[in-house]
């Protein structure tokens, strides 16, 4: 596949899969809010049923609604019936699309990277798939066969199961692939609920309608778990959400030890959406929420501040680095990519946005270039241009300078020819 074509594959995915995924999520959180706001069953005239299991009174749009959650149980099946499924399917699909066009096949984004694992391509994909798969395998077998005789032994299985399957994915890929490939294993986890247990228990739902109240399905084996993982999905979310956005966030990935950011997210994310759910019986929810954001973003800025070591000075100073040998630097290391007219097209036409033509654009991202640069180490991407740590430290100087663009005294840094 051409680079153009790669170019649009991508751009479209991401757009249906950012749709999708806020019709998904929306639709996940109203239900989760109604379930947990429906007023005790009673008697009304509009009811279609005779057996409501909760009603509410919703005002939007200029419109008062009414909403009933029933079982039908005994009554016809109502003239139109509305199934909410698709933005979960079209959600994973563009994002495994997604996953192939930038990580597996595209090679818009780096899988692997030699200073972690010298893994070749190939079992990078195997790895990365691989584990997407079993982690799809343990979620299965501990719902289906665990949480029958205890809930708790289930939970602990797959958690376990998730988390050696997540420090794996930090310990063998790129920490920018390891990220997104932990959040496209738990997004497979939520559309997995989907397919094998939402919709199977829907069907038996809809196929208990006109039976005897004794009979209706909402109170099967089936039905239960579908409850269940509707809620682990419910809890996901928050995790899932910034998970997918990591890979915008160079401090996050860079870093040499990324299951900590990792935890990180992952237990504050789900804490936050936890103490959103008990917020009707917990009269603390306020503070507590307040408390686990802090907590969170104070962890996550810890793991990054204290992560890092200072770039190692390699060179005695003799003086001011000149603007000509950070120029020959970046084109050398950089402008293969950014550029307007880029020699490699791996990762499209200057990503980011960052084009290093001329020396006042060079200037202009000097802030940049410290952060991911000098500072994470994260560009190039897993050092696909063999920069040197002579030469992120040339940059750190000029940057430390001024980012100067006048003639000064060459530096005493040489860089290799």
């Amino acid at each position: 596949m051409s680079a153009g074509a790669i170019e649009v594959v991508d751009l479209l995915a991401r757009w249906v899969h950012l749709i999708a995924g806020i019709m998904w999520i929306g639709n996940s959180f109203l239900w989760n809010w109604m379930d947990r706001n429906l007023e005790s069953p009673h008697t009304d005239a509009r009811s279609i049923t005779p057996s409501p299991t909760g009603s509410i009174w919703l005002l939007h749009s200029g419109a008062f609604y009414y909403a009933e959650k029933t079982l039908l149980a005994g009554a016809p099946m109502p003239a139109r019936l509305h199934w909410f499924r698709w933005q979960a399917y079209t959600t994973w699909w563009t994002g495994l699309a997604l996953l192939i066009t930038v990580y597996w096949v595209g090679g818009r984004a780096a899988l692997t990277d030699p200073g972690v694992a010298a893994l070749t391509h190939g079992t990078a994909v195997a790895v990365g798939a691989g584990g997407i798969i079993l982690g799809l395998l343990i979620y299965e077998f501990a719902h289906r066969v665990l949480a029958p005789r205890s809930i708790a032994l289930a939970t602990a299985f797959w958690l376990t199961g998730l988390t050696a399957i997540s420090f794996v994915f930090t310990e063998l890929l790129s920490g920018r692939a390891a990220l997104l490939h932990v959040g496209a294993m738990i997004g497979t986890l939520m559309a997995g609920n989907v397919v094998f247990t939402i919709m199977p228990a829907q069907r038996e739902l809809v196929a208990s309608v006109g039976a005897p109240p004794s009979a209706a399905g909402a109170g099967s084996t089936a039905s239960a778990r579908a409850k269940r993982v509707s809620i682990d999905n419910n809890y996901f979310v928050f995790p899932v959400i910034l998970l997918m956005m990591t890979s915008h966030y160079s401090a996050l990935y860079g870093q040499p030890r990324v299951w900590i950011p990792l935890a990180i997210i992952v237990a504050g994310g789900a804490g936050a959406r936890h103490l959103l759910n008990i917020r009707f019986a917990f009269a603390p929810w306020k503070p507590a929420l307040t408390a686990t954001i802090v907590l969170t973003a104070g962890a996550l800025y810890a793991s990054v501040v204290f992560s890092r070591s200072a770039p190692p000075t390699l060179a005695v100073e003799t003086g001011p680095v000149e603007f000509a040998d950070v120029r020959h630097l970046i084109d050398r290391r950089c402008s293969s990519c950014h550029a307007s007219e880029p020699s490699d097209l791996t990762f499209g036409i200057a990503p980011g946005g960052v084009r290093f033509d001329s020396p006042e654009q060079i200037v202009a991202m000097a802030a940049r270039i410290q952060q991911r640069v000098v500072a994470d180490q994260t560009m190039p991407p897993a050092n696909k241009t063999l920069m040197t740590a002579a030469e992120r430290d040339l940059l750190r100087r000029w940057i430390a300078e001024g980012a100067r663009l006048n003639s000064v005294p060459t530096a005493a840094v040489q860089l290799p020819r």
